[in-house]
């Protein structure tokens, strides 16, 4: 399978850890992102599946990479601000299959 030239990481992590994910996405090769707020709403069930306390406050990071460097991005990423650690975040990506530009 061909591998996709762009990937939208998305990464989402307790409140006041995005600088953290980006420092980490930058270091693997990422350009910049953005930041989006949110609250989570686990349910109790998800909270003892994956042993950990949800905090509603929330950061969503969105980040366009090359796919070449879409694996490199995400293990960073994780190894900096994963479940393991107080950001408790996650990190998935998605193929993008177009992209634009728009000039003024």
């Amino acid at each position: 399978m061909a591998e996709n030239k762009t990937e939208l990481v998305v990464c989402i992590v307790n409140a006041g850890f995005s600088q953290n994910v980006m420092e980490a996405a930058r270091a693997a090769g990422a350009k910049g992102g953005t930041i989006l707020r949110a609250r989570g709403s686990a349910n109790p069930e998800a909270e003892e599946f994956f042993n950990i306390t949800v905090q509603p406050e929330k950061e969503v990071l969105i980040i366009l990479v090359p796919g070449t460097i879409k694996d490199d991005v995400l293990k960073a990423v994780y190894k900096a601000c994963g479940l393991g650690t107080d950001a408790c975040g996650i990190a998935f990506s998605v193929p993008v299959t177009h992209t634009t530009t728009i000039k003024e």
